[in-house]
């Protein structure tokens, strides 16, 4: 097994409609303003930019986000991620009874060092840190569209 290998899949249920979520998602530049983890988001170009995160615990992931697929009517945003992470990430949005049902998928390979060197002891660790930081997007996400 490859202790630095990862699969996340996180549910979001929001009181929102799908294209006000869909939206919100797919405006990556404007995570910092509603998930407290996600710092910063700096364009490269229109299909890629820089992401920085930090959750509970004292370390950093940047890594480089590149579009592969956005398609509004399928309700799909997904990435491809290099540097600190090594992976994917998809969202999948879709009605769910008078609000939205987003489900975050993500396979990535962890390279940062530290945390390589940590992959055994600190998996559950990091896998806490994860579900933490996904509680916190949904409720920064349903705050900011019941803002909006």
């Amino acid at each position: 097994m490859d202790w630095s290998h990862y699969r996340f899949r996180s549910v979001w249920v929001l009181r929102a409609p799908p294209a006000a979520v869909y939206t919100a998602l797919e405006r990556a530049e404007d995570y910092p303003d509603w998930w407290p983890q996600v710092r910063q988001v700096d364009a490269i170009d229109d299909v890629s930019g820089i992401v920085r995160v930090r959750s509970v615990l004292p370390y950093e992931l940047t890594f480089t986000a590149r579009e592969v697929v956005r398609d509004r009517a399928a309700g799909v945003l997904e990435i491809e991620m290099s540097g600190d992470l090594d992976g994917w990430a998809r969202w999948t949005v879709r009605a769910h009874g008078a609000g939205t049902h987003a489900r975050y998928d993500q396979v990535v390979d962890v390279s940062k060092p530290l945390l390589r060197r940590f992959a055994v002891p600190g998996r559950p660790v990091f896998r806490a840190n994860h579900r933490l930081m996904m509680r916190a997007g949904r409720r920064g996400l349903a705050a900011y569209l019941e803002a909006v």
